[in-house]
């Protein structure tokens, strides 16, 4: 690390007998790995500097932000420049957080150990995807957190605060479908609460889900001649396109799911074998598929050419430093970039319409719903029936032909 924090001069020497130099050098290494430019390099070695000098014996023991901004505001007080406490806040919380002497501020929650006692059982005894306790999680959060602020106990709860809730947190706000899932994921968790004791048993059971009928939507998957569109727009050699084409690939041929592709992994390529092992978030098992010689080629390009050098064994890496893998949500951005940028009109415009579009293009080509179900990685033909919907477009057509002659 020494050629990245010194240069053997002087100045260079009484950096290393400032305070915390190891903390320091320890992080500066963690953001090379990562990526980081030696010109980015340099300026959070000067910033962690200015910081470590300002940090008392017992740092380890917990920094928050109050302490931070005082720091920052003195650097800004001395150089007047706006930009200068943002930049020691921004360069001294990752350090801070690294090392874990971070401090977040404390929000009073009442029901954390009750919420973290439901998401415990959400994933090993029920065995939730992640994806799933993640989101019921969040709902049941701002339940609880209406309680607390409404001065409600759970074993005080009556059917009419329910109602209550709905009324005022969902007025314009939650659609039907919203709704609903807000109500599925409200009665499991109310159920759990009854057999903890910790509400009425009866509860759970006063909670009305929305009604919702089966294929009521249209799809909503864009046509294909959109879908080569945009694999089009991105064949390019710049690196963000090369990234992206292998993402889009991914989804529009093989149907992955955001969350799917996120967690792909360097071992589930099979170069020499020409297959591509997935992991589907449904079906949580394997799934082998062939390697198609166009996806191949796109991901080989990428991680040949594009891919820096990362210890992470995720397939997709953020662009910029820190290398971090892609979550699920820029998976999103990724194919909502292009339907923006080309201007696709659609009412979904995230990874999950490329895998309608998938499905519609199989259903197209005759495929039946089991084999379309199984390229989905769907754990029922039901799931699958939602492509076979009747195209509205192609209905008109009919109803606007003009029997004429044939009368």
């Amino acid at each position: 690390m020494g050629h990245l924090c010194s240069s053997g001069n002087v100045a260079d020497q009484r950096l290393e007998h400032a305070p915390f130099a190891d903390e320091r050098h320890r992080y500066l290494r963690h953001c090379a790995m990562h990526g980081a430019r030696p010109a980015v390099l340099k300026i959070k070695r000067n910033e962690l500097l200015w910081i470590a000098r300002r940090l008392g014996p017992d740092a380890d023991r917990g920094i928050g932000m109050t302490e931070l901004v005082a720091i920052a505001q003195e650097r800004q007080n001395l150089h007047g420049a706006a930009t200068a406490a943002r930049r020691v806040i921004d360069i001294g919380r990752p350090w801070l957080r690294f090392l874990g002497w971070w401090r977040e501020a404390a929000v009073p929650f009442s029901h954390q150990s009750q919420l973290d006692q439901y998401v415990a059982w959400m994933r090993d005894e029920r065995g939730f995807t992640p994806s799933t306790v993640e989101q019921w999680c969040r709902t049941i959060r701002r339940f609880l957190l209406w309680c607390e602020q409404a001065g409600r106990q759970l074993g005080e709860l009556t059917a009419a605060d329910i109602d209550n809730y709905v009324a005022t947190q969902g007025e314009g706000r939650w659609a039907r479908i919203s709704t609903a899932n807000m109500a599925a994921a409200l009665r499991a968790f109310l159920r759990y609460a009854a057999k903890e004791g910790w509400c009425s048993d009866r509860l759970a059971e006063t909670i009305a889900r929305p009604r919702l009928y089966q294929q009521e939507s249209l799809p909503y998957a864009p046509d294909w001649s959109a879908v080569q569109q945009m694999l089009a727009d991105v064949d390019t050699d710049r690196p963000r396109d090369i990234r992206d084409r292998a993402i889009l690939l991914l989804l529009a041929l093989y149907g992955m799911r955001s969350g799917e592709v996120a967690a792909l992994r360097l071992e589930q390529i099979d170069w020499a074998g020409r297959t591509l092992r997935l992991i589907r978030l449904k079906r949580r098992q394997p799934q082998i598929y062939p390697l198609l010689p166009v996806v191949a080629e796109a991901l080989a390009r990428y991680v040949d050419t594009v891919r820096p050098p990362s210890s992470c064994q995720e397939v997709f890496l953020c662009m910029q430093a820190p290398r971090r893998p892609l979550k699920a949500g820029s998976i999103f951005d990724v194919a909502n970039r292009r339907f923006v940028a080309l201007g696709i009109e659609a009412k979904h415009r995230g990874g999950h319409a490329l895998r309608h579009a998938c499905a519609v293009r199989l259903l197209a080509e005759g495929l039946t719903l089991k084999e379309i179900g199984d390229h989905l990685g769907h754990r029922s033909t039901a799931a699958t029936s939602t492509y076979a919907k009747v195209n509205m477009a192609a209905l008109r057509e009919v109803g606007a032909f003009d029997l004429g002659d044939v009368q």
